[in-house]
């Protein structure tokens, strides 16, 4: 089982289509940033309540309605994409088996739990590391990735692709 969501990865790979950079879009529809990504509408649609939920996304509505970025795309880390997405839930959760070892006969002995467990303190630190991590890495910083290995005519061309989705819906 995976920490960290396959709705964290849907959410960022769509919001990446919002982000300021060649292939971006100044907002769009649910339907079409997931149809883009092959992703199922519904779920996108749950996730991009969640983002807006959390202040990543602003919605509009109306026909040429959509989703855009509510912030900036410097502004908008990993890690929050991931809170807003699966939560604040922890990396490890100790179970203090240390307790309840065969030999104490159901009565550890204060030394046997005093302190922090050791195996708690490990997981904490690296949680504390991976989270720092992602927080030092924003959507722009995805998308100008996404940018320095795509050829010039992809952004032309996602462009092009959600322009012409939302003059259809238009009926233009």
């Amino acid at each position: 089982m995976s920490y960290i969501s396959t709705g964290v990865e849907y959410s960022l790979h769509c919001l990446l289509y919002l982000a300021d950079s060649s292939a971006g879009v100044r907002d769009a529809s649910v339907r079409d940033l997931a149809e883009m990504q092959g992703i199922p509408v519904e779920y996108a649609a749950k996730l991009f309540t969640r983002l807006s939920k959390a202040g990543l996304v602003m919605s509009t509505e109306g026909v040429r309605g959509g989703y855009s970025l509510a912030k900036n795309s410097h502004e908008i880390t990993v890690h929050d994409v991931i809170v807003a997405i699966d939560g604040e839930k922890a990396l490890f959760d100790c179970r203090e088996v240390r307790r309840q070892c065969a030999v104490f006969d159901g009565d550890p002995p204060a030394w046997a739990s005093k302190g922090k467990c050791s195996i708690s303190a490990v997981m904490a630190s690296a949680e504390a590391v991976m989270r720092a991590e992602l927080q030092k890495h924003t959507l722009a910083d995805l998308a100008a990735g996404v940018n320095a290995k795509a050829p010039a005519a992809y952004g032309k061309r996602v462009i092009t692709w959600f322009d012409e989705r939302a003059a259809a819906r238009r009926g233009h």
